[in-house]
Protein backbone atom coordinates (compact mmCIF):
# COMPACT_ATOMS: atom_id res chain seq x y z
CA UNK A 1 0.00 0.00 0.00
CA UNK A 2 1.21 3.05 -1.00
CA UNK A 3 -0.09 6.94 -2.26
CA UNK A 4 -0.31 5.92 -5.40
CA UNK A 5 -2.39 2.74 -4.65
CA UNK A 6 -4.77 5.31 -2.90
CA UNK A 7 -5.15 7.75 -5.78
CA UNK A 8 -5.50 4.76 -8.63
CA UNK A 9 -8.22 3.45 -6.58
CA UNK A 10 -9.98 6.50 -5.94
CA UNK A 11 -9.87 8.19 -9.42
CA UNK A 12 -12.33 5.96 -10.56
CA UNK A 13 -11.57 6.23 -14.27
CA UNK A 14 -15.22 7.01 -15.93
CA UNK A 15 -13.99 6.37 -19.50
CA UNK A 16 -11.23 6.21 -21.76
CA UNK A 17 -11.32 7.74 -25.46
CA UNK A 18 -9.45 6.75 -28.35
CA UNK A 19 -8.46 7.48 -32.13
CA UNK A 20 -6.00 6.05 -34.07
CA UNK A 21 -3.67 8.11 -35.90
CA UNK A 22 -2.23 6.66 -39.28
CA UNK A 23 -0.49 9.53 -41.42
CA UNK A 24 1.65 10.40 -43.91
CA UNK A 25 4.02 13.39 -44.15
CA UNK A 26 3.27 16.21 -44.68
CA UNK A 27 1.21 16.00 -41.55
CA UNK A 28 0.08 17.54 -38.21
CA UNK A 29 -2.35 17.96 -35.54
CA UNK A 30 -3.41 19.63 -32.34
CA UNK A 31 -5.55 18.11 -29.77
CA UNK A 32 -7.05 20.23 -27.92
CA UNK A 33 -7.04 20.51 -23.88
CA UNK A 34 -9.39 20.12 -21.42
CA UNK A 35 -10.36 18.09 -17.77
CA UNK A 36 -9.09 14.76 -19.24
CA UNK A 37 -5.71 13.54 -19.13
CA UNK A 38 -4.06 12.91 -22.56
CA UNK A 39 -2.02 9.68 -23.81
CA UNK A 40 -0.35 8.38 -26.84
CA UNK A 41 1.60 6.06 -28.10
CA UNK A 42 3.84 5.67 -31.39
CA UNK A 43 3.18 2.44 -32.96
CA UNK A 44 5.35 3.11 -36.14
CA UNK A 45 7.65 5.55 -37.44
CA UNK A 46 7.99 9.22 -35.58
CA UNK A 47 6.92 12.59 -34.65
CA UNK A 48 7.38 15.64 -32.71
CA UNK A 49 5.54 16.75 -29.58
CA UNK A 50 4.89 20.50 -28.60
CA UNK A 51 2.84 21.58 -25.73
CA UNK A 52 2.65 24.72 -23.33
CA UNK A 53 5.15 24.35 -20.69
CA UNK A 54 7.31 22.21 -22.53
CA UNK A 55 10.18 24.11 -23.76
CA UNK A 56 11.42 22.13 -26.77
CA UNK A 57 9.67 20.31 -29.52
CA UNK A 58 9.76 16.19 -27.79
CA UNK A 59 10.93 13.75 -30.62
CA UNK A 60 8.69 10.30 -30.05
CA UNK A 61 9.77 7.28 -31.67
CA UNK A 62 8.10 3.90 -32.24
CA UNK A 63 7.66 2.43 -29.17
CA UNK A 64 7.39 5.86 -27.13
CA UNK A 65 4.35 6.74 -25.13
CA UNK A 66 3.60 9.58 -23.55
CA UNK A 67 1.04 11.26 -20.82
CA UNK A 68 -0.06 14.89 -20.10
CA UNK A 69 -1.94 14.04 -17.11
CA UNK A 70 -3.35 17.98 -16.44
CA UNK A 71 -5.60 18.09 -19.87
CA UNK A 72 -2.90 19.82 -21.57
CA UNK A 73 -3.56 20.90 -25.31
CA UNK A 74 -0.72 19.95 -27.46
CA UNK A 75 0.14 19.16 -31.33
CA UNK A 76 1.87 16.20 -33.17
CA UNK A 77 3.53 16.58 -36.53
CA UNK A 78 6.35 15.22 -38.82
CA UNK A 79 8.47 18.46 -38.70
CA UNK A 80 8.53 21.57 -36.95
CA UNK A 81 7.30 23.73 -39.95
CA UNK A 82 4.32 21.42 -40.76
CA UNK A 83 0.63 23.20 -40.62
CA UNK A 84 -1.13 21.59 -38.32
CA UNK A 85 -5.96 20.81 -38.51
CA UNK A 86 -7.66 20.10 -35.25
CA UNK A 87 -8.31 16.97 -34.00
CA UNK A 88 -12.06 17.71 -33.71
CA UNK A 89 -12.02 18.26 -37.52
CA UNK A 90 -10.21 14.67 -38.91
CA UNK A 91 -11.22 12.55 -35.73
CA UNK A 92 -15.34 13.84 -35.38
CA UNK A 93 -17.04 10.88 -35.11
CA UNK A 94 -14.34 8.30 -35.34
CA UNK A 95 -13.51 7.96 -31.92
CA UNK A 96 -12.12 4.22 -31.37
CA UNK A 97 -11.51 4.06 -34.99
CA UNK A 98 -8.72 4.94 -37.70
CA UNK A 99 -8.10 8.06 -38.71
CA UNK A 100 -6.16 8.79 -42.01
CA UNK A 101 -4.08 12.15 -42.19
CA UNK A 102 -1.22 13.88 -44.46
CA UNK A 103 0.31 13.14 -47.77
CA UNK A 104 2.27 10.04 -49.12
CA UNK A 105 5.61 10.13 -47.23
CA UNK A 106 7.09 8.80 -44.80
CA UNK A 107 4.55 7.16 -42.79
CA UNK A 108 3.38 6.95 -38.28
CA UNK A 109 1.02 5.69 -36.73
CA UNK A 110 -0.19 6.95 -33.14
CA UNK A 111 -2.64 5.84 -30.80
CA UNK A 112 -4.18 9.37 -29.09
CA UNK A 113 -6.45 8.74 -26.38
CA UNK A 114 -7.89 10.28 -23.19
CA UNK A 115 -8.97 9.52 -19.74
CA UNK A 116 -12.06 10.81 -18.15
CA UNK A 117 -11.61 10.59 -14.16
CA UNK A 118 -12.20 12.08 -10.78
CA UNK A 119 -10.56 15.53 -10.95
CA UNK A 120 -10.84 15.86 -7.06
CA UNK A 121 -9.13 12.33 -6.26
CA UNK A 122 -6.89 12.87 -8.22
CA UNK A 123 -5.36 16.37 -7.34
CA UNK A 124 -2.72 14.73 -4.77
CA UNK A 125 -1.21 12.99 -7.53
CA UNK A 126 -1.45 15.79 -10.51
CA UNK A 127 0.01 18.74 -8.27
CA UNK A 128 3.02 16.83 -8.14
CA UNK A 129 3.10 15.78 -12.08
CA UNK A 130 4.78 17.72 -14.54
CA UNK A 131 3.48 18.86 -17.97
CA UNK A 132 4.75 15.47 -19.78
CA UNK A 133 5.43 12.39 -19.06
CA UNK A 134 7.52 10.80 -22.07
CA UNK A 135 8.54 7.09 -21.40
CA UNK A 136 11.41 6.14 -23.85
CA UNK A 137 11.27 2.36 -24.10
CA UNK A 138 15.15 2.20 -23.00
CA UNK A 139 14.28 3.48 -19.53
CA UNK A 140 13.24 2.15 -16.30
CA UNK A 141 10.17 -0.34 -16.46
CA UNK A 142 10.41 0.10 -19.85
CA UNK A 143 9.50 -4.07 -20.64
CA UNK A 144 6.30 -3.82 -18.98
CA UNK A 145 4.96 -1.00 -20.56
CA UNK A 146 5.93 -2.00 -23.95
CA UNK A 147 3.80 -5.30 -22.78
CA UNK A 148 0.77 -3.17 -21.98
CA UNK A 149 1.54 -0.93 -24.80
CA UNK A 150 1.66 -3.78 -27.81
CA UNK A 151 -1.68 -5.00 -26.18
CA UNK A 152 -3.25 -1.68 -27.02
CA UNK A 153 -1.85 -1.65 -30.32
CA UNK A 154 -3.38 -4.58 -31.23
CA UNK A 155 -6.64 -3.88 -29.97
CA UNK A 156 -6.96 -0.61 -31.67
CA UNK A 157 -4.96 -2.10 -34.98
CA UNK A 158 -7.10 -4.84 -35.49
CA UNK A 159 -10.66 -4.37 -33.18
CA UNK A 160 -12.74 -7.45 -32.00
CA UNK A 161 -15.34 -7.96 -29.13
CA UNK A 162 -14.75 -6.08 -26.06
CA UNK A 163 -12.51 -4.17 -28.13
CA UNK A 164 -13.88 -0.91 -26.32
CA UNK A 165 -13.90 -1.72 -23.10
CA UNK A 166 -10.35 -3.65 -22.80
CA UNK A 167 -9.01 -0.21 -24.58
CA UNK A 168 -10.12 1.58 -21.42
CA UNK A 169 -8.45 -0.71 -18.98
CA UNK A 170 -5.59 -1.23 -21.05
CA UNK A 171 -5.05 2.84 -21.29
CA UNK A 172 -5.58 3.07 -17.19
CA UNK A 173 -2.95 1.22 -16.55
CA UNK A 174 -0.47 2.87 -19.25
CA UNK A 175 -1.28 5.74 -16.84
CA UNK A 176 -0.18 3.83 -13.92
CA UNK A 177 2.95 2.54 -15.69
CA UNK A 178 3.86 5.73 -17.30
CA UNK A 179 3.53 7.17 -13.49
CA UNK A 180 6.21 4.88 -12.20
CA UNK A 181 8.36 5.03 -14.78
CA UNK A 182 8.61 8.73 -14.38
CA UNK A 183 9.15 7.69 -10.69
CA UNK A 184 11.66 5.46 -11.54
CA UNK A 185 13.85 7.88 -13.55
CA UNK A 186 13.50 10.77 -12.10
CA UNK A 187 12.59 10.49 -8.54
CA UNK A 188 15.69 11.34 -7.08
CA UNK A 189 15.41 14.52 -8.32
CA UNK A 190 12.00 15.70 -6.96
CA UNK A 191 10.55 16.32 -4.02
CA UNK A 192 7.01 15.21 -2.58
CA UNK A 193 5.44 12.11 -1.66
CA UNK A 194 5.60 10.65 -5.43
CA UNK A 195 9.17 11.08 -5.14
CA UNK A 196 10.19 10.23 -1.45
CA UNK A 197 8.40 6.46 -2.54
CA UNK A 198 11.83 5.65 -4.34
CA UNK A 199 13.43 6.93 -1.38
CA UNK A 200 15.31 3.45 0.44
CA UNK A 201 14.18 5.19 4.04
CA UNK A 202 11.14 6.84 3.73
CA UNK A 203 9.44 4.77 1.30
CA UNK A 204 8.55 2.61 3.86
CA UNK A 205 7.52 4.96 6.11
CA UNK A 206 5.28 6.10 3.65
CA UNK A 207 3.94 2.60 2.60
CA UNK A 208 3.30 1.80 6.39
CA UNK A 209 1.25 5.29 7.36
CA UNK A 210 -0.76 4.25 3.99
CA UNK A 211 -1.06 0.38 4.87
CA UNK A 212 -2.48 1.29 8.33
CA UNK A 213 -3.82 4.90 8.54
CA UNK A 214 -5.95 4.37 11.44
CA UNK A 215 -3.00 3.27 13.79
CA UNK A 216 -2.24 6.12 16.23
CA UNK A 217 1.21 6.85 14.63
CA UNK A 218 4.17 8.80 16.03
CA UNK A 219 6.98 10.07 14.79
CA UNK A 220 9.26 7.68 17.00
CA UNK A 221 7.44 4.17 15.42
CA UNK A 222 7.40 6.37 11.71
CA UNK A 223 11.38 6.38 12.10
CA UNK A 224 11.70 2.63 13.06
CA UNK A 225 9.89 1.81 9.92
CA UNK A 226 12.99 3.84 8.38
CA UNK A 227 15.55 2.48 10.81
CA UNK A 228 16.46 6.03 11.56
CA UNK A 229 16.83 8.16 14.44
CA UNK A 230 13.98 10.51 15.56
CA UNK A 231 15.43 13.82 14.34
CA UNK A 232 17.22 12.04 11.07
CA UNK A 233 14.03 10.73 9.85
CA UNK A 234 12.13 14.12 10.56
CA UNK A 235 14.62 16.07 9.05
CA UNK A 236 15.29 13.55 6.17
CA UNK A 237 11.26 13.03 5.85
CA UNK A 238 11.02 16.86 5.71
CA UNK A 239 13.66 17.07 3.00
CA UNK A 240 12.16 14.10 0.62
CA UNK A 241 8.15 15.40 1.26
CA UNK A 242 7.92 18.67 1.69
CA UNK A 243 6.24 18.85 4.89
CA UNK A 244 6.43 17.20 8.42
CA UNK A 245 5.43 13.40 8.97
CA UNK A 246 2.00 13.91 10.98
CA UNK A 247 1.16 16.96 8.88
CA UNK A 248 1.34 14.69 6.34
CA UNK A 249 -0.33 11.89 7.58
CA UNK A 250 -3.17 14.43 8.76
CA UNK A 251 -3.45 14.99 4.94
CA UNK A 252 -4.10 12.08 3.50
CA UNK A 253 -6.05 10.88 5.97
CA UNK A 254 -8.46 13.66 5.04
CA UNK A 255 -8.02 12.80 1.46
CA UNK A 256 -9.24 9.19 2.18
CA UNK A 257 -12.20 10.29 4.70
CA UNK A 258 -13.00 12.28 1.47
CA UNK A 259 -12.96 9.78 -0.69
CA UNK A 260 -14.77 7.76 1.19
CA UNK A 261 -17.45 10.08 2.17
CA UNK A 262 -17.95 10.84 -1.67
CA UNK A 263 -17.92 6.75 -3.03
CA UNK A 264 -19.94 5.12 -0.23
CA UNK A 265 -22.91 5.20 2.46
CA UNK A 266 -21.08 4.42 5.66
CA UNK A 267 -21.43 6.75 8.38
CA UNK A 268 -19.64 9.71 9.49
CA UNK A 269 -18.47 8.05 12.56
CA UNK A 270 -17.23 4.69 10.95
CA UNK A 271 -15.37 7.23 8.68
CA UNK A 272 -13.92 8.87 11.26
CA UNK A 273 -12.37 5.55 12.95
CA UNK A 274 -10.97 3.99 9.74
CA UNK A 275 -8.67 6.72 9.57
CA UNK A 276 -7.40 7.24 13.02
CA UNK A 277 -10.00 9.90 15.07
CA UNK A 278 -11.79 8.02 18.25
CA UNK A 279 -14.41 10.73 17.94
CA UNK A 280 -16.77 11.45 15.20
CA UNK A 281 -16.58 15.48 16.30
CA UNK A 282 -13.03 15.39 16.61
CA UNK A 283 -12.72 14.08 12.98
CA UNK A 284 -15.28 16.72 12.19
CA UNK A 285 -13.61 19.19 13.21
CA UNK A 286 -10.06 18.26 11.51
CA UNK A 287 -11.96 17.78 8.34
CA UNK A 288 -13.51 21.10 8.55
CA UNK A 289 -10.13 22.59 9.07
CA UNK A 290 -8.56 20.82 6.28
CA UNK A 291 -11.26 20.39 3.51
CA UNK A 292 -12.94 23.60 4.27
CA UNK A 293 -16.61 21.99 4.94
CA UNK A 294 -18.27 19.86 7.25
CA UNK A 295 -18.35 15.68 5.90
CA UNK A 296 -22.01 16.34 5.15
CA UNK A 297 -21.55 18.81 2.93
CA UNK A 298 -18.86 17.14 1.33
CA UNK A 299 -20.66 14.22 0.81
CA UNK A 300 -23.73 16.05 -0.57
CA UNK A 301 -21.26 18.23 -3.10
CA UNK A 302 -19.11 15.12 -4.29
CA UNK A 303 -22.68 13.01 -4.91
CA UNK A 304 -23.79 16.11 -7.15
CA UNK A 305 -20.67 16.26 -9.30
CA UNK A 306 -20.46 12.64 -10.07
CA UNK A 307 -24.23 13.03 -10.58
CA UNK A 308 -23.63 16.73 -13.42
Amino acid sequence: MDPLDDVFAAMRVRSALYARLEAGAPWGVSLAGGESARFGLVVRGSCLLEAPGVAQPVPLAAGDCYVLAHGTPYVLRDHPNTPTVSCASVVRDRIGGVVELGGTGTAASVICGWFHFDQRAARPLLDLLPVLLHVKMEEARALALQGTLQLLAMETGEPGLGSSLLVSRLADIVFVQAVRAHVAAHGESQTGWLAALADARIGPALRAMHKDMARDWTVEALASTASLSRSAFAQRFRERVGQAPLEYLTQWRMFKAGNMLGQGHAAVGAIAGAVGYESEAAFSKAFKRRMGMAPGAWRAAAREGAAA
